[in-house]
């Protein structure tokens, strides 16, 4: 079989190619993080201590690429676990609501979800891969008032049959699974789709993280802050 050589005109397109594929992947991580529009919009919506606050979380998620993933975990964990927590009424005027992390680092308050939700979006930012990574509803007991409560925290895998680590906004430190005996998880969600909690590999997907209103919402907000929109 004669194989035609290669044109070095086709092999400098596929290298273009693969230049801007890789570029592509790298902007991805980075649309996470505010830009200098958006610290211009935070400084006219939320005054000037929010911009600190938002550059701190830039800082921190450029730092996060040295570090090997446990201590990224570590790290987001201990900075956001530092903002307020505040309910969705307090904050929002809603029973509900999902924070994006620029709203919620510019209110300096959030509620479980926002503190879920933050840890999530920068530790992708960090290079932290989505399957390592779920959003996870929880059911959790409260000694205190003896009760069960509705509850929301980042699971961390290291490998998919792995006992995750907790990155809960009420816990200061990381914990394994198993040593958090007062959560019930029930279901685990991130970009790629919806999970049983009960079922860590593909096989216990539900559906789509689409099907979430709540995380739609969140999204579209967060393109609108990319495009010069803050709320």
């Amino acid at each position: 079989m004669h194989v035609q050589p290669i044109r070095r005109t086709g092999v400098i397109r596929l290298l273009l190619t693969l230049l801007m594929l890789a570029q592509s992947a790298t902007a991805g991580e980075s649309d996470y993080l505010p830009d200098a529009r958006t610290l211009a919009l935070a400084k006219e919506r939320y005054g000037p201590a929010a911009v600190t606050r938002l550059q701190r979380w830039r800082d921190l998620a450029s730092q996060l690429h040295a570090q090997h993933e446990e201590r990224k975990v570590e790290l987001v964990n201990q900075f956001f676990n530092r903002v307020p927590s505040l309910t969705d009424e307090k904050l929002w005027g809603q029973r509900d609501y999902w924070a994006t992390p620029v709203e919620m680092l510019g209110r300096n308050g959030g509620d479980c979800e926002d503190f879920a939700l933050a840890k999530y979006f920068t530790l992708r930012a960090a290079g932290v891969p989505n399957d390592r990574l779920r959003v996870t509803y929880v059911r959790a007991w409260r000694e205190k008032e003896q009760r069960v409560e509705s509850h929301m925290v980042l699971a961390y895998y290291p490998f998919p049959d792995a006992d995750p680590l907790i990155l809960d906004n009420l816990v200061a430190e990381v914990r394994p699974a198993a040593q958090r005996a007062d959560l019930t998880p029930t279901l685990g969600f991130n970009a790629e789709g919806l999970w049983s909690a009960k079922q860590r590999g593909q096989s216990g997907k539900l559906g789509e993280a689409s099907s979430i209103n709540h995380w739609n919402d969140l999204l579209a907000r967060m393109r609108e802050q990319q495009s010069g929109v803050l709320r």
